[in-house]
């Protein structure tokens, strides 16, 4: 592979480096990253890892996540950070956009740049790029480059355990993207030590009490299905933020309860915040909500599962919605 032997020649002397992953992170963001700094600073290196936004309190169990800094909250030290580093790792993001303010300093560095992702369309800021959109997550991508840079006798506990959080969260415990590689790269980290059955109780089991009856609310009150479409919405209103007292984490996996419904084939979960209306898009087989997001609501992110978001009324974005579904969902006849 093109530019390989450079990042192992690289990485054979002490370098700083910066690991920058997307705004709103999740497991396979934080997975990425926590592992990839553990496994550099038991090389020698110097590793920090700079998260645009907090991370969900879910993951704050994982080894080395109390270290990070957010840039929301210490953005002349993530700014120092960035300004001194000798290259930087950009993990599960395929632009400079997805870390938001950072974007301008990442782009007038001169440290050397690694991108690892599997989002599709990435940009061509790095010098090593390491991207594959068939690939479950940014963890599995990790452990492949490894493979080949022949770092695998150096993984820890801490390590494995982190990357396969990217995989559970990023496969919704292997209902959804996975491929060979997915289940040989879980087998090794399994055959590491990796607690599997603690990981997924920890990440799948801990809803507050307000996080359960706010999902009651959204399948009771706020769910609408169109099924001429095989299509369901979750709304939340600025009320309801206020009601529940919505913060980060809250509304985390919501959309997904939308397809367990027979016949739904794609779920929308829209919510009203107060300067802009959000989009969590899911789907099944052939069908790209990753499309519906990019040409209509200044998103993407996979054919399966994408974001996006738009400067307008709440209704007026469902409604929006609802006017481009025949031009991405055939009409059919379902039973829910």
């Amino acid at each position: 592979m093109e530019g390989l032997q450079e990042l192992k020649d690289k990485l054979l002397q002490i370098q700083d480096v910066v690991i920058l992953t997307h705004r709103n992170p999740d497991g396979d963001a934080l997975g990425s990253s926590l592992a990839l700094r553990s496994l550099l600073l038991k090389m020698g290196h110097t590793a920090k890892v700079i998260l645009p936004s907090d991370y969900p309190i879910i993951f704050s169990f994982m080894e080395g996540i109390d270290d990070c800094i957010v840039f929301d909250e210490e953005i002349d030290k993530a700014k120092e950070l960035v300004a001194k580093a000798s290259m930087i790792f950009c993990l599960d993001f395929n632009g400079l956009d997805r870390i938001d303010k950072l974007g301008p300093d990442v782009l007038q560095s001169k440290a050397y740049k690694v991108l690892v992702d599997h989002h599709l369309d990435p940009e061509p800021f790095p010098d090593f790029t390491f991207s594959d959109t068939a690939a479950s997550s940014t963890c599995e991508q990790l452990f492949l480059l490894w493979e080949q840079l022949d770092w695998l006798s150096s993984m820890s506990l801490d390590v494995a355990t982190s990357l396969f959080v990217g995989l559970i969260t990023d496969t919704g415990c292997f209902k959804y993207s996975t491929n060979t590689n997915t289940y040989r790269v879980a087998s090794y980290l399994k055959s590491k030590g990796v607690d599997d059955y603690s990981l997924n109780d920890t990440i799948f089991n801990a809803l507050t009490e307000k996080q359960l009856r706010l999902l009651g609310h959204c399948l009771a009150n706020r769910m609408e299905i169109i099924p001429e479409f095989g299509t369901g919405i979750i709304h939340l209103t600025k009320e309801d933020y206020k009601e529940f007292n919505i913060i980060r984490g809250d509304t985390e996996s919501i959309v997904n309860y939308i397809l367990m419904i027979r016949g739904i084939e794609v779920a929308a979960f829209i919510r009203q915040q107060p300067t802009i209306v959000k989009l969590s898009l899911r789907s099944k087989g052939d069908i790209s909500v990753q499309e519906i997001a990019r040409n209509h609501f200044n998103g993407g992110g996979h054919k399966n599962a994408s974001g996006g978001s738009a400067y307008a009324r709440l209704e007026d974005v469902i409604h929006r919605f609802k006017s481009v579904l025949p031009k991405y969902v055939k009409e059919k006849t379902i039973h829910v």
